[in-house]
């Protein structure tokens, strides 16, 4: 039997962000429930269709995920940032391209961007449009590890970490510092319910620098990070793609997120994971990119819909794809998923 899986328009029911700290908590929610880090331009301009925001805008992403079925949007709360050089304007961009810190001199001669100036107009924006039972999550401009490659380069990072172990603390103690400052400065707002700390880890197969370096420079970072929302009362969430089972101990126990997001079948499937670590921190997400795009639209909704099937009881899951949903994943594919999860609401 084939399943229509078109797009029918917004989704009735009304937006209930408790559901989604169930989730956090690792309780069943009352329904099954979405999560996705961000979806893309021509997609949200389809699920807002109709509206009056402006292609792009903060509102217009609040929107699109209310009309979809989502609890929250995911708002980048400020066009705060650590400027870097420039890199080529193509699909995929090199890791050593672009840097501007290469050692001691060039690192002091950095003007380095103080979170106490960022204005957070797009978030106050996307709070003003908010739906009652709604939330927003923001995130950072990029984590501590990333932002690091960004402004050193990844082959001269791993030379500082092997050269220069007080310069490396250095730049990481910089770059943390202000990222913590920049979390502290949005999470208290009424409209935000949860921070992402955004911050790719990993290669296919393994940590992007080894997980000692990690756990000397990164993940101390993380876990301020992570505390900033406790101390607001709020979840934290850790995006990060690649292979991070060395370091799962950290994220769960060390640092203290409260879900995990970014998924694999070639590193771990969804389903393995939920299994391997359900009962000890939430799974978000999780349906693999290449599996969306590659799938009929029928073989990605009884993926999702066994997905929900296997945590309705045990809970500690939200829906969504691996990663996020790229221009190239066929709308169709998405809403294929999506609607595993909204077709009763």
């Amino acid at each position: 039997m084939t399943i229509s899986h078109g797009w029918n328009g917004p989704v009735k029911a009304e937006p209930d962000f408790e559901q989604l700290l169930k989730v956090l908590r690792r309780e069943a929610p009352d329904r099954p429930t979405l999560f996705e880090f961000f979806h893309n331009g021509p997609l949200y301009n389809v699920l807002a269709a109709g509206g009056d925001a402006a292609p792009g805008s903060p509102e217009q992403t609040v929107i699109a995920f209310r009309n979809a079925g989502y609890d929250y949007a995911t708002i980048l709360p400020s066009d705060y940032h650590f400027p870097g050089g420039e890199h080529h304007n193509e699909q995929t961009i090199s890791l050593n391209e672009g840097n501007v810190i290469t050692d001691r001199a060039s690192f002091e001669a950095y003007e380095w961007p103080d979170p106490a100036t960022a204005s957070f107009a797009p978030l106050e924006r996307a709070a003003a449009v908010l739906p009652e039972g709604m939330k927003i999550i923001s995130q950072g401009p990029g984590g501590v590890l990333e932002n690091i490659i960004g402004l050193v380069g990844f082959d001269n990072l791993c030379f500082l970490l092997a050269d220069d172990p007080e310069l490396t603390k250095a730049i990481f103690d910089a770059v943390g510092a202000r990222l913590v400052a920049f979390y502290r400065a949005f999470v208290q707002h009424d409209a935000v319910g949860a921070i992402i700390g955004n911050d790719d880890w990993g290669f296919k197969t393994q940590p992007m620098i080894s997980p000692d370096d990690m756990r000397r420079y990164v993940v101390p970072w993380h876990k301020r990070i992570a505390q900033v929302a406790h101390d607001a009362g709020k979840p934290a969430v850790m995006h990060s793609c690649g292979n991070l089972a060395v370091l799962m101990d950290d994220i769960i126990d060390d640092i203290g997120y409260d879900g995990k997001h970014s998924y694999e079948d070639a590193i771990m499937p969804i389903e393995e994971a939920y299994e391997t670590y359900s009962d000890r921190i939430a799974l978000l997400g999780g349906l693999d990119v290449d599996f969306v795009i590659r799938s009929t639209p029928d073989e990605v909704y009884r993926r999702a819909k066994a997905m929900l099937e296997r945590s309705a009881d045990r809970g500690a899951y939200a829906l969504g794809t691996g990663n996020s949903v790229p221009e190239y994943i066929p709308d169709e594919h998405f809403f294929a998923m999506i609607k595993a999860a909204v077709e009763e609401r």
